[in-house]
This record gives structure tokens, sequence and C-alpha cells, in this order.
């Protein structure tokens, strides 16, 4: 698996200023990138393109050697909201997603309780998803967007709308699953110590410049925490960087 992004930029209708500008990247598989920034930097944009929601103004974005010109099944998608179906209990949520897919029928139940497990749901399977927290209802989300086996993971600020005591417990959940699966992830956040403590690689973007002003290598074994000198360390040089643009 390989995601390319050759001179990427886009500009909307209504501005002559570029949201993004000449983005070159590659991600590979099993890598989990993450992308930070300043609020207007771009970063929903960009996942946006890659998840074929939008479409570049100029250059290309290659998936396995072939261009996104719209959405596909080698892409899921996580967003902020969790975006399930309220109809449906948290297992049939799971197995909708794994029809989808292409599973057979007959395996679809025993496939979405292993999904249920790997978030630690496997108690709530029957459970409407009205009766779930806002941290359980984004694992039901997270379960579901692990079993939709696609090429590549995309995760827009899932975590952003939750309390800090269940986001950080979910980031613990996402970095343990990580660490089975090694799914290729891209991960926007707004969070710097979100970034370090579950990237390989930290992109950081320029709001002034509106392209990548760095890219990070996190070199912190894992598990991680986030009171590790280490992962300290560099979550100060990379909040330095993006507080370095309004110098």
């Amino acid at each position: 698996m390989s995601l390319i992004l050759e001179n990427v930029s886009k500009t909307y209708d209504n501005t002559d200023q570029a949201t993004i500008r000449d983005i070159n990247l590659e991600i590979k598989e099993g890598e989990f990138i993450c992308v930070t920034g300043k609020s207007g930097c771009g970063k929903s944009t960009l996942i946006n393109l890659i998840a074929g929601l939008e479409k570049p103004s100029q250059g290309k974005i290659l998936l396995n050697g072939k261009e996104i010109t719209g959405p596909g099944r080698d892409r899921a998608v996580m967003f902020q909201e969790n975006a399930l179906f309220p109809w449906m209990n948290s297992i049939e949520n799971v197995i909708f997603c794994l029809e989808l897919a292409g599973v057979p029928k007959e395996e679809r139940e025993e496939k979405a309780m292993e999904y249920l497990r790997l978030v630690e749901l496997e108690e709530y399977r029957d459970y409407p998803i009205h009766q779930l927290s806002g941290g359980m209802k984004q694992r039901v989300a997270l379960a579901r967007a692990f079993a939709a086996d696609s090429d590549i993971l995309l995760m827009d600020e899932p975590f952003s709308a939750l309390d800090k005591q269940t986001s950080n417990s979910l980031r613990k959940e996402l970095q343990s699953i990580w660490m089975k699966t090694h799914k290729t992830i891209l991960f926007i956040t707004h969070s710097v110590e979100e970034a370090v403590f579950l990237a390989d690689k930290v992109i950081v973007l320029s709001r002034k410049h509106s392209t990548i002003f760095d890219i990070v290598k996190i070199d912190v074994e894992r598990p991680r925490n986030v009171y590790d000198e280490k992962v300290v360390a560099y979550r100060h040089k990379i909040l330095d960087y993006i507080n370095g643009e309004d110098s």
C-alpha cells in the first residue's frame, strides 16, 4: 500500500488564497501518520481530498498507483461525529460495514464480534446506539472503521468532541489496536500531545504558507506515556514550530 500526493494544491472558488499549496507526501503501508497545525492550516481540506470528497485544484493523489477521483472502499473515514445508524444496535452497525465490504453472510457476526472485542465492547453488542455514552459510540465507530478493511483509515479529529478523560482513554485504546493490527492510518488532530502520543511521524502544516512546515519522526517506543520525557520534548518542539508562525 502506498498513498502519494504530488504537488497537491486546493483553492476554493470564493478566495484567491490557497488553503493548501504544493503538498508532496508519501504514506507507506503500516504507518501511523498524524497531521497537526493551527486552525485554518488546511488539515480537514487535506483529509477531504484524500477521501475523495473534494478534488485538488492542482496536482494529483495516488493510492496504490491509481489516481483518486472520488470516494472509494479502499479508504475508510472516521469523523468527529460518529455517524452511526441510530436504528441499529452496536453489532448491527459493524455487520452493515462488513456487508458492504463483501464479507459472506455466515461470517459477518463472528467478525463483527472480533472488532467489538478489539474496542472492548463485546458486552454491549446488543445495546441500541442511544443507550451508549459518547465514548462508547466512538468505540463502535472505531470498530466499524476497522471492519471496513480498507487500505487506509482516515481519521478527522475523532476524539475532539469528547471530554478529556474519555479522549485520553480512546487514544490509549487506538494505540493498543494499532500495535496489534499495524493498520495504515492518517489521523488529523489539533492536539500536539495526541499527535506525538500516536504517530510514527507528525506532519506540521503551516497556516501562513499553506504547506508542510516540517515532518517530525517520533522516535519513541510504544506503548507511550504522555509524561515520558521524550514525548514531552517532541511536544514542545512541535509547539515551538506552530507558535513560531506568529513571530
